[in-house]
């Protein structure tokens, strides 16, 4: 008895430890030369879980409008909510990660993702449902803030950008299966399961991360939380994000809309005073003034502009003009299934010696031709798939390499910082993608050669031309 109340506090001592301090991998599991290939391999399940649930999702709206007796402008919170989370938390996540530890944020990330996920599952109204997606976007917030640090610090430095292409595949294999996924489990076992899918990934990541990932090998110090500028960066992109959709056909006064305009504008301005004046601040403004940084970060934004921006024209304009729904998943499955060849085999055909400047120029400029070749010809015509295909290769080629700038540009102990960077442009990106289309459809004419779908091209080929020069002004002597 005395043996058994003696271990008592001993495994008070253990569990607190086990909840706020990293794990170190196994021995056998270190010391394995290819050791960090198991890390990248774990980051890749969080990466796919974060983009198969974004392109998933949208194929619910019809069962949840159905099933909650709501309209569309309600349902879309559902994912706006999800949205507007993860992108007002990426920085400060990844700036408390690089304080307390990455690998310990990211399982706790993939705790909070799997249980809000299953949470999401058994909702009893759209409220709840929208309450649980923002606990949900919390734990996507924790996984993405440090998936791209985890995998920078992990790889060795010539495989960074190898480490860097294979995470974007995985992404881009989540995003291309999310609309086939989606719309068998929708049409066959219901909208439930859309989100109770991400149940079991999310129970082997887990184990996966805790025996696999490293611990955090370098850290910032403890600096004062900035709450004011996180406030000040969710009313910014909140009021930026809702006056787009408002003006893409929700039905809200011209004034209000005008009025949210205004209010994203004052707080950015806000912010950027702030982070300038505060002793600890949100973002280290800094950081943007180092070139390999600021470019990248606009060629990220752009890029996934143009990698998202069709998973909204696609459907519309395929379907207006008479093609079954299947099919134009399966036309759009082109573009993420390009995204992910590239992303993992441009660095076998690619030359060594090209640096990663020379290959953003290289997929920016794939980019630029396919939608230029996009808008010249109809898209219900049979060119849409190939020229879909050569617009993934394109942005496999750019993306990895330009995070991989990114990520040379910023010092080891802000890595978590920088990946929040990165994965806050991705989501802007995203949601630019979406709102932006949106709202070239809604105001384009509905017929001549500015129609919608054309216009929106045409916004999807001014982003292109912006990620070239984003490209062409980032550092000469890159590797």
């Amino acid at each position: 008895m005395a043996g058994r109340m003696a271990a008592h506090p001993a495994r008070r001592r253990t569990w607190p430890a086990r909840l706020t301090q990293e794990r170190p991998r196994p021995d056998l599991i270190r010391n394995r030369p290819g050791a960090w290939r198991l890390a990248v391999a774990t980051v890749c399940f969080g990466a796919f879980m974060g983009q198969l649930d974004a392109s998933i999702v949208t194929l619910t709206y019809a069962s949840l409008r159905t099933e909650f007796h709501a309209s569309l402008a309600a349902v879309e919170w559902v994912s706006l909510a999800y949205l507007l989370t993860v992108i007002a938390l990426l920085i400060p996540v990844g700036r408390l990660a690089d304080t307390h530890g990455r690998k310990l944020f990211y399982l706790y990330g993939l705790v909070v993702f799997t249980a809000s996920s299953a949470a999401c599952g058994l909702a009893p109204s759209l409220v709840a449902l929208t309450v649980f997606r923002i606990m949900q976007a919390a734990g996507a917030a924790l996984m993405q803030a440090n998936s791209v640090a985890l995998v920078a610090t992990s790889a060795p430095r010539e495989r960074t950008r190898i480490a860097l292409g294979v995470q974007a595949a995985a992404q881009a294999l989540g995003l291309a299966l999310g609309p086939m996924a989606g719309g068998a489990l929708v049409s066959t076992l219901g909208w439930r399961w859309v989100f109770g899918i991400n149940v079991p990934i999310g129970v082997i990541a887990l184990a996966a991360g805790d025996y696999l990932l490293p611990r955090t090998r370098s850290r910032c110090g403890r600096d004062r939380f900035d709450g004011p500028g996180l406030t000040l960066l969710l009313a910014t992109t909140t009021c930026g994000l809702l006056g787009l959709s408002a003006a893409s056909g929700l039905p809200v006064p011209g004034w209000a809309v005008a009025m949210l305009f205004a209010a994203a504008a004052v707080a950015g301005c806000a912010f950027a005073v702030r982070q300038r004046r505060t002793a600890a601040p949100l973002l280290d403004l800094a950081l943007l003034r180092v070139q390999a940084v600021s470019s990248g970060l606009v060629g990220a934004l752009s890029g996934y502009f143009m990698l998202f921006g069709p998973l909204v024209l696609m459907p519309v304009a395929l379907t207006s003009a008479g093609t079954s729904e299947l099919t134009a998943g399966l036309v759009l499955t082109a573009l993420p299934a390009g995204f992910a060849l590239a992303a993992t085999a441009a660095e076998r055909v690619l030359p060594s010696a090209l640096t990663d400047r020379a290959r953003c120029l290289l997929g920016a400029a794939i980019c630029v031709a396919a939608l230029t070749a996009m808008a010249a010809t109809p898209l219900n015509s049979g060119w849409p798939t190939p020229l879909l295909a050569l617009l993934g290769l394109g942005l496999g080629t750019f993306i990895p390499a330009n995070n991989s700038l990114i990520m040379g540009g910023i010092p080891a102990s802000s890595s978590g910082t920088g990946g929040g960077l990165v994965n806050m442009a991705r989501g802007l990106g995203t949601a630019l993608g979406v709102a932006l289309i949106t709202l070239a459809l809604h105001l384009a004419p509905q017929r001549g050669m500015f129609a919608g779908p054309r216009c929106a091209v045409v916004v999807l080929l001014a982003a292109s031309l912006l990620t070239a020069a984003a490209a062409w002004l980032g550092p000469r002597h890159a590797r």
